[in-house]
């Protein structure tokens, strides 16, 4: 080893040199390295627990929530068709109130037709019996035969039509 250039001291001392380097490497670097990448470790693994329980947490979220959605559905089409119902029967209603009134107002509108009848063959009652009795008092005062009789009755047919046209 001599040959070499390499003497025991100087192996000893660089041995020694070494031990001491290694000694306090590993305790001021590796240590300290060590325990950081191992809570590195630790901080991922709690990261990707976190992950995976907010992706539970968010898929029974989604299912709650499309539970809700359908019952927001079927709460939906009970509410349009108890609207629906409830539009029929008003519908309905009216309808039925609609044909009552209608048949009130037929019931008056034949009592007052009924009455203005009444009283217009009424009129026309004193209307013919006023004739009447002006043909009957020309009759009497002209003579009694067919003819004349014949046209005393259209002319006082005739005056009662224009009478009662004015």
């Amino acid at each position: 080893m001599e040959a070499l250039g390499i003497t025991l001291q100087q192996l000893l001392t660089q041995l020694v040199s070494f031990l001491i380097l290694f000694f306090l490497l590993y305790k001021l670097a590796y240590g300290p390295i060590m325990g950081m990448l191992d809570s590195r470790a630790l901080k991922i693994k709690e990261s990707l627990e976190a992950a995976e329980t907010a992706r539970l947490d968010a898929a029974s979220s989604a299912e709650r929530v499309e539970a809700e959605i359908a019952s927001a559905r079927v709460d939906g089409q009970k509410i349009v068709a108890e609207a629906r119902d409830a539009a029929s029967k008003l519908r309905e209603q009216e309808q039925g109130r609609a044909r009552e009134e209608v048949e009130v107002m037929l019931d008056r509108a034949r009592t007052e037709i009924g009455r203005e009848k009444d009283a217009a063959v009424e009129e026309v009652r004193k209307e013919f019996a006023g004739l009447a009795i002006t043909a009957a008092e020309r009759i009497v005062e002209g003579s009694l035969d067919a003819k004349s009789h014949s046209s005393l009755i259209d002319k006082v047919l005739e005056e009662g039509l224009s009478e009662r046209k004015n």
